[in-house]
């Protein structure tokens, strides 16, 4: 697998006019939450990245943001099915998060994306958030999509 086709596909697209736009407020916010990610290792099936925890992705006491972690749980999942060959990312059928520790400002995330099924229409991913530094689960996410192409009529 190309870890550069992983990059690009994660990577925001919209014009700076277009994630300006009162429509495109998930745009703005996948480009937030995106912001900062680096990508260590994409290889079959999966696909390793880390960011620090910055003051605009963490709450007001200074932890990291929920929502935060729920999008790039399903932004690096649809990645994971990219880095497997599939052919696209999907439809999300179910996204299913578990908070375990929070995760404070200036602490690095490593955050690694696994595929455990991909089927003719239905893949799962596996998503866990750690501590770089110790290791320790933060948060841990279930992904499954819908793969099959759709026919046009």
């Amino acid at each position: 697998m190309d870890p550069e086709a992983v990059r690009r596909s994660l990577e925001p697209t919209a014009l700076s006019k277009e994630i300006a736009s009162p429509a495109s407020a998930s745009l703005r916010y996948d480009a937030f939450a995106l912001t900062g990610v680096r990508i260590d290792a994409a290889e079959h099936g999966r696909l390793l990245c880390s960011f620090v925890v910055t003051p605009r992705i963490a709450s007001p006491a200074g932890y990291l943001l929920s929502g935060v972690t729920a999008t790039l749980a399903d932004q690096l999942g649809s990645g994971v099915f990219l880095s497997s060959g599939v052919g696209t990312s999907g439809v999300s059928l179910e996204l299913n998060l578990s908070y375990v520790d929070v995760a404070s400002i200036g602490e690095e995330i490593e955050v690694e994306g696994k595929l455990l099924r991909a089927g003719k229409s239905v893949g799962v991913v596996s998503v866990d958030f750690r501590k770089k530094k110790t290791g320790k689960l933060i948060a841990q996410a279930r992904h499954t999509k819908y793969l099959a192409v759709s026919s046009k009529l």
